[in-house]
């Protein structure tokens, strides 16, 4: 496996993947949307879904940008390289979770982006490749901000305690 050292990207470099990073969250929503509509939770697959567009969006405008810029350069960067580091983490979600649930994964993994980029900050030469890692970390502010606006039009009715819902275990 290669790793990366981000004090050493160049934009192509840096732009290839900051994509990555938001076709692995697009994917991860894409697969958390699915399990959600298998056990019968529509509301979490439906933002899970809504999460899975809004991390494609921004992914092709990330990749348009590197097409604009070094159309014909091939990618030297690759997905073996990511560190999960925006996609929601597989061990935060559960069957029958709750839309609120669901929305605190989200926040959970755009903080962690956030994070990420904060320390990347700290290590990265000033130039392009900084100037497009702070873009990125006031995009996961954003993204922090629309979750947080999704949080607050929940109802009480949209935490209940999902426990009530499951089995108990069955001997065998």
């Amino acid at each position: 496996m290669k790793t990366l050292d981000l004090t050493k990207l160049d934009l192509r470099d840096a732009l290839d993947f900051a994509s990555l990073i938001e076709e692995e969250a697009k994917e991860r929503y894409e697969e958390l949307a699915s399990q959600m509509e298998t056990h019968h939770t529509g509301e979490a697959a439906t933002f899970f879904h809504f999460m899975a567009k809004n991390e494609a969006k921004h992914g092709e405008e990330l990749a348009e940008r590197r097409k604009r810029l070094f159309p014909s350069l091939p990618c030297r960067v690759d997905r073996s390289m990511l560190w999960d580091v925006e996609a929601p983490a597989y061990e935060t979600v559960h069957a029958f979770m709750t839309k609120k649930e669901a929305l605190e994964v989200a926040y959970a993994a755009e903080v962690k982006a956030y994070d990420f980029f904060v320390e990347a900050l700290k290590v990265m030469p000033a130039g392009e490749v900084k100037a497009l890692f702070e873009e990125l970390r006031q995009e996961e502010i954003h993204h922090q901000e629309l979750v947080k606006a999704e949080m607050a039009k929940l109802g009480p009715e949209d935490s209940f305690p999902t426990e009530d819902f499951a089995d108990e275990p069955v001997a065998q």
